[in-house]
């Protein structure tokens, strides 16, 4: 259920007060992201250590790894991705362990938007989504136009999930990001009450 006006206007006045401003901006996180204490390396090392010598129970290393395997995405983002190889990997987040029926599906299937359709058909209503990469993936670059036919297209064809990527060669720390603009723009397309969107950087 999306938060209702109320709930946003609260959550940013809190942001607000905990950064110390009158105005939520870039500039006005990043300096409060530089004011922080850096990490403290040696500790860091000194706990995973020590962390390293406990003894797990196998019960909560199995809940662990059941966990993990219920959050990730099978993913398959090649160029040469084919209607049968989805429909495999799609075949394969329904069974992942044809050895151990217990073992838990991923949380999603992460393809390219015209592959939607095809992952969407296999894995129905199984309960693992359909994610999709958007805007021009992997670079971005790309006019604002061409982002947002490809964000509609792939919501069209059914994806639960958008993966935007951001093009972050014009953003400027000292103003209002480019960037920023352009994913609040793209998600507009997404924005079906059972989908949702999450952003990818831009590869160099």
């Amino acid at each position: 259920m999306p938060p209702t006006t109320d709930t946003a206007v609260d959550a940013t006045a809190r942001a607000r007060d905990f950064l110390g401003v009158q105005c939520l901006t870039n500039h006005a996180l990043t300096t409060w992201l530089h004011g922080l204490p850096g990490v403290d390396q040696v500790g860091c090392e000194g706990r995973a250590a020590a962390l390293g010598t406990r003894s797990i129970k196998a019960d909560s290393k199995r809940w662990a790894i059941d966990t993990a395997i219920s959050m990730i995405d099978l993913t398959t983002l090649e160029g040469a991705d084919t209607h049968g190889k989805v429909r495999g990997l799609a075949t394969r987040a329904l069974t992942p362990d044809p050895a151990d029926l217990t073992t838990p599906r991923p949380a999603a299937v992460c393809v390219y938007g015209d592959m939607v359709a095809t992952a969407k058909e296999v894995l129905g209503d199984s309960g693992v989504k359909v994610a999709a990469v958007a805007t021009a993936f992997p670079s971005g670059r790309a006019s604002m136009a061409v982002k947002l036919a490809d964000t509609r297209d792939a919501v069209a064809a059914g994806a639960d999930e958008i993966d935007m990527v951001i093009d972050r060669a014009p953003s400027s720390p000292a103003t209002t990001s480019p960037s920023s603009t352009r994913s609040r723009t793209s998600r507009r397309p997404a924005a079906r009450p059972d989908s949702r969107s999450s952003w990818r950087p831009a590869s160099s």
